[in-house]
């Protein structure tokens, strides 16, 4: 799992032939798959930041714009920028010899979940104390700053949304991956293709050529199976990669070619370019398409492409710790980013910092935006000091034993408060969200 600082990574996925499964007993880190979710943890917090763009009248911040609905460009970008398979297919990847040594020590997989799902309840029930706080200081204060990035405070939970999901389904892709090797992802990709044309309404091969343009123009009805098919492809992908099925860069070639010829496709067909959610550029994300399968494969053909020279480079310079740095942060890095938005607004405010550089295209628009960046990654860095120090003196504890109920009532409550997060945004949703974690943190902990 991508944002949980405990995970140990499996060995080298190529070391094993295909269809055989990796000794899960090794303890070595796989220094290339942790460079990558560095890289990816990288570009999301950098992306957020570059995608948010403040508006100043008068002095006064009055809200924020997104640079999608500003810069037409920036669609075709979010092919590289959307990491979240790769995220899915790496963490697959780390999580499966983790998955047969518990399952093979006769841990139960509801068990195996709890565990999970507790390691992401505890430091996101820290952040939602924080920003529960700050809501309701800035209610009984002005508040203007907080009106405009209310929902930006939570927009990101979404993510732990989706990986909760598909990883609750994680030993039952590895099962599948025994069993049946490729073939289960074809299955998967099965029902994406059939959810998106039976959301189009497609009844005749010549409607095809404008299958993205109907998907776009309907409600997600049947589509949103995507929502489990489409983020389980990489999971499954990921697997297949740990196990050795999905090696080299012939693969990466051919996902490569693969994914050129499905996106162009895809933007022929009237897809929206830009992999993002609704009410920004199209919407590929909510539920997700056959778009956004494109992005699969482009991400995982570049990570098996680059594989064996990437290795090389690691293995010739003094970057494990850096990496080890970036992964440990992981979680609090994901989950904190967003609130230093807020600070560095004020002190842009009150400073006449150029926060606001107008549009891509506008003088001084990139200066802006690096200005904004290192505002932000200011504000950060003493937020990390003291949420890293606070998470490290925490006890550590284990998932719960109880009855099953005890587990899907944490795992319902936890769901429910990340849900309502990002719909009520920081006011009032950090409220309720607060309250919905806590219980779940309660009911997930094992007691004595």
């Amino acid at each position: 799992m991508p944002l949980y600082t405990h995970e140990r990574p499996t060995p080298h996925p190529a070391a094993a032939p295909p269809g055989k499964d990796v000794p899960h007993t090794s303890p070595t880190r796989d220094i290339y798959a942790d460079a990558l979710r560095a890289c990816a943890l990288l570009v999301v917090v950098f992306g957020h930041w570059m995608a948010t763009l403040p508006r100043v009248e008068g002095g006064r911040l009055v809200g924020t714009d997104h640079l999608l609905r500003n810069w037409e460009l920036a669609g075709a970008l979010t092919w590289l920028v959307q990491v979240v398979p790769l995220f899915v297919f790496v963490s697959a990847a780390v999580s499966t010899g983790g998955v047969l040594r518990r399952l093979g020590e006769g841990d139960s997989q509801r068990r195996w979940w709890a565990g999970r799902a507790l390691g992401l309840a505890r430091p996101t029930l820290t952040y939602l104390v924080v920003l529960a706080a700050i809501a309701l200081f800035a209610r009984l204060a002005d508040g203007h700053l907080l009106k405009a990035f209310n929902s930006s405070l939570t927009i990101h939970l979404w993510f732990l949304v989706m990986l909760l999901a598909v990883q609750a389904l994680l030993p039952l892709c590895v099962r599948a991956d025994r069993r049946f090797g490729l073939k289960a992802v074809v299955a998967l990709l099965v029902v994406a293709v059939l959810a998106d044309l039976l959301r189009a309404g497609v009844r005749h091969p010549a409607e095809l050529l404008q299958l993205g343009a109907r998907v776009e123009a309907s409600a997600g009805g049947i589509g949103w199976i995507n929502l489990l098919a489409v983020w389980l492809l990489p999971q499954q992908l990921g697997i297949a990669w740990r196990s050795g099925r999905l090696v080299g860069a012939r693969h990466g070639a051919w996902l490569l070619a693969l994914a050129a010829v499905w996106l162009a496709a895809a933007m022929a067909s009237g897809y929206p370019v830009a992999m993002v959610g609704v009410q920004l550029a199209g919407n590929n994300m909510l539920p997700p398409t056959l778009a956004l399968v494109g992005v699969v494969w482009l991400q995982v053909g570049a990570v098996l492409l680059t594989e064996a020279p990437a290795r090389r480079f690691l293995e010739r310079h003094p970057l494990p710790r850096m990496v080890a740095v970036l992964g440990a942060l992981g979680m609090p890095l994901y989950l904190w980013h967003k609130l230093a938005e807020l600070p560095a607004a004020w002190i842009g405010e009150r400073t006449g910092l150029p926060i606001d550089a107008g549009d891509p295209g506008t003088p001084g628009f990139w200066l802006g935006r690096l200005c904004w960046l290192l505002l932000c990654a200011a504000c950060l860095a003493p937020v990390m000091v003291a949420v890293v120090r606070y998470e490290m003196g925490r006890r550590r504890d284990v998932a719960a034993t109880a009855a099953t109920a005890a587990i899907v009532a944490g795992g319902a409550a936890l769901f429910a408060g990340l849900g309502a997060a990002l719909l009520l945004g920081a006011w009032p949703g950090a409220l309720v969200a607060l309250a919905c974690v806590a219980v779940a943190s309660w009911l997930l902990r094992a007691r004595a």
